[in-house]
Formats: structure tokens, C-alpha cells, sequence
């Protein structure tokens, strides 16, 4: 398991998609419980933990999340057509999740423990093919971090993360990747994963 610290109560937002550290989601909010989620993040200058869905619905009765997720900050605000605020994310530190409770007004809370950030593990040469395939990606995909600079393909915690975010994985393979606490372990993972997307 990661190494953790100490335990801290964080507003939960369960989603059907699953966020890494240094990634983005977009996000459109129109539920009370959310939008009072929201409000509290921007008056206190905090964040909300995103976790994977593992019974129910992003909407309506509270869900069950998923017990690692990852600390998300609101980096950007706006307004829909359809009158709905859209707020973009940015994932941070990853939690683990030791107790849950459901206020009044329906929102999620949990008290999570910090997990480390991961070292920074120089990419080994076996892995030189997953760079190749993320520069790929990032060429015809466009994600918001497409312009980086190439020295952080050399990371193999970013590399991962960034893989899982673009590959067309299954909710389950995004969140086991997001549990895995050994950078390169990951990376094996995503190798071993490749031939199932290689085209005949």
C-alpha cells in the first residue's frame, strides 16, 4: 500500500470515471448537493476527493465509491448555454478512504488518509515503446498537458498515469492502475495490456 499520513475529512464526489494525479475532468454540476460542494471549495480555497463509482449512479442516491481515489482542485469556471456551471479539475495527491458519511442534503464525506506522492523513477529503456505510443496519443488525442516538455516522458509515475488516461481501458483496469503505488509495476501493467489495442 502507499504510504500515508494523516487522516483528513474530504467532501467525495463519485463518478462513473476515474482521475490521476496531474490529470483533468471536466465537469458539469446541477445537483444542490454538488453546487454546495463547489461553493465550499472556492471559500475555503480546498479540494473535493473524486472516486470511482462501484454501485450506483453519479446522480440521485449517494454511491458507492471506490476506497482510493485522488484530491481534486477547481482550476477553471464557466457557464453552459443550458445555464449549468462546468468547472474543470485537475487531479492531485491520491487518499485512501477509511470511513464514509452522508449529510443531510445528500453529499458524500469521508475521512481519508494521504497517501505519498510517488519518487519520480526514471523510465527503464524497456519501456521506451510506451513513450512512443503516449507521444502518439498526445498527437491525435490533443489532451491539455499535449505541449509538456519531452523530459516528462522520461517520469515513469507521469507516463502511467497519462497511458491510463488515454488508452481505452475498463473502469476496473483505471482504478487498479490508480492503486498501484510502484511506478514501474504500472508501466508493466500498461505493457502487458498493450497487444489487446494492436490491430491485426
Amino acid at each position: 500500500m502507499g504510504g500515508r499520513s494523516t487522516s483528513h475529512e474530504l467532501p467525495l464526489f463519485p463518478l462513473s470515471s476515474v482521475l490521476y494525479p496531474g490529470g483533468q475532468l471536466q465537469l458539469r454540476i446541477f445537483e444542490p448537493r454538488y453546487l454546495d460542494l463547489v461553493r465550499e471549495c472556492t471559500r475555503n480555497n480546498g479540494g473535493f476527493g473524486v472516486c470511482l463509482i462501484l454501485r450506483g449512479r453519479e446522480v440521485g442516491e449517494p454511491a458507492l465509491p471506490a476506497a482510493v481515489g485522488t484530491l481534486a482542485r477547481i482550476t477553471d469556471f464557466s457557464h453552459g448555454a443550458d445555464g449549468l456551471l462546468g468547472i474543470v479539475v485537475e487531479g492531485s495527491r491520491r487518499f485512501h478512504v477509511n470511513r464514509t458519511r452522508v449529510r443531510a442534503d445528500g453529499q458524500l464525506r469521508g475521512m481519508v488518509e494521504w497517501w505519498v506522492d510517488e519518487p519520480q523513477t526514471p523510465v527503464p529503456v524497456e519501456f521506451a515503446l510506451l513513450q512512443t505510443i503516449l507521444e502518439r496519443l498526445a498527437e491525435s488525442m490533443a489532451p491539455p498537458w499535449k505541449d509538456v516538455p519531452r523530459t516528462a516522458y522520461d517520469d515513469a509515475g507521469w507516463l502511467g498515469f497519462r497511458l491510463a488516461e488515454l488508452l481505452p481501458l475498463t473502469a476496473e483496469e483505471q482504478q487498479r492502475l490508480l492503486e498501484m503505488t510502484d511506478p514501474l509495476y504500472r508501466l508493466a501493467e500498461l505493457r502487458d495490456i498493450l497487444p489487446r489495442f494492436q490491430k491485426d
